[in-house]
């Protein structure tokens, strides 16, 4: 394993390459791509924090369970709520800033606050040539120019390494609250969530999932603020759906953290053998994928636009869903014939391989994941 301490070690190291490289932050993802592991977890600390800013810079490596703490000490968070992979993937190591942004990892709040790369305000890496890129800035406004923070979050290191990050942080509301819909099927449930995310009441969490409480389905509806302000939408929100007679609760703070922290982090099927699938899709079109799917076990997130997926070892999800304006990720589970990420259609492939060839000419930086090209190396 290549383990550099600095940014200038991590470019001599990806310039002075001769084989392909496995990029990994804290290795948490269990990705398996060819080539020597060059480790960014070297590269850790925060190295600008201004809370009045609502900013915070930190080198690629630096865990996310630092820079929680370090946020949560002046009442702040990262706003777009990472999954932390590890319950289940059963992988060891820490969740790093740097791979949170290169694989966009974003949780429930994604709905209604946005993506890990719509708080990303800038970033540094180094490119397949070896060469060191800085782009973005420090506070929103200073965001020119092309921008290539977006285009390295969710990239997962096939276009550079990244070796720092800043970040726009929010303040911690000061509690939460969860109605949930008891007794829903999956298209009604997709109606209800779309109602409530349509109402002026800001849902910050709409997830559905089978078998929760007494074996019912659960269509739970999230909402974050003030005390007040939360228990008048809740009431707000049971307004929306008294007529039509559904069953519905308050959960208990305990339990709506519970329940967020399990959706977050696909806890359902943290200790159940099988693969697991994560789908974008149309959330009409869930209902519809759901069936098609066979799926041993499924819940839904973002409203019915995200679904997980348990199948039998070496299933074909892809195969089963047919066609649907989405894409699916394996995300536990390898198989003969299967890749992890979606086939790109050709004329994103192109696009993507001009990137590819314009950031690492040499295709050594993760090759072979996400369809990237096999170019030799130079």
């Amino acid at each position: 394993m290549i383990k550099p301490e600095t940014e200038a070690a991590l470019a001599d190291a990806v310039k002075s390459a001769t084989a392909p490289l496995c990029i990994q932050g804290g290795g948490t993802r269990g990705f398996e791509v060819a080539g020597e592991t060059l480790s960014t977890a070297g590269l850790s600390g925060i190295t600008l924090y201004e809370p009045g800013a609502l900013t915070i810079v930190a080198q690629a490596g630096t865990p996310v369970s630092q820079i929680e703490k370090a946020l949560a000490a002046e009442g702040q968070r990262l706003a777009f709520e990472p999954m932390d992979h590890r319950p289940l993937l059963g992988t060891e190591g820490e969740p790093t800033i740097g791979g949170v942004v290169a694989a966009n990892v974003s949780g429930p709040r994604r709905i209604q606050g946005g993506a890990a790369r719509d708080y990303a305000l800038g970033v540094r890496f180094v490119d397949g040539a070896g060469n060191i890129v800085k782009n973005g800035g420090r506070v929103m406004k200073n965001v020119t120019g092309y921008d290539l923070v977006k285009l390295m979050s969710g990239a997962y290191g096939t276009l550079g390494v990244l070796t720092e990050v800043s970040l726009k942080v929010l303040p911690v509301p000061e509690t939460e609250g969860t109605l949930m819909l008891r007794g829903l099927d999956d298209t009604a449930a997709v109606a209800a969530m779309a109602r409530a995310m349509g109402s002026p009441f800001e849902v910050t969490g709409a997830a559905h999932c089978a078998k929760i409480l007494d074996d019912d389905p659960i269509t739970a509806l999230r909402v974050e603020g003030f005390e007040a302000s939360v228990a008048y939408r809740l009431e707000q929100l049971k307004g929306l759906f008294a007529e039509q007679g559904v069953d519905m609760l308050v959960a208990s703070d305990e339990m709506s953290l519970w329940f967020w922290q399990g959706v977050r982090d696909a806890g359902k099927f943290s200790e159940v053998a099988g693969d697991v699938w994560r789908v974008s899709c149309k959330p009409t079109d869930g209902p519809r994928l759901v069936a098609a799917s066979d799926a041993e076990e499924c819940y839904c997130d973002w409203g019915g636009g995200l679904i997980w997926f348990l199948t039998a070892p070496g299933v074909d999800l892809r195969a089963r869903l047919g066609r649907y304006d989405g894409h699916a990720t394996l995300v536990r589970g390898r198989s003969e014939g299967i890749a992890q990420f979606e086939p790109q259609a050709p004329g994103v492939e192109r696009i993507s391989e001009g990137l590819r060839a314009r950031f690492d000419p040499r295709g050594i930086l993760n090759r072979g994941l996400m369809g990237a090209a096999s170019r030799e190396v130079a």
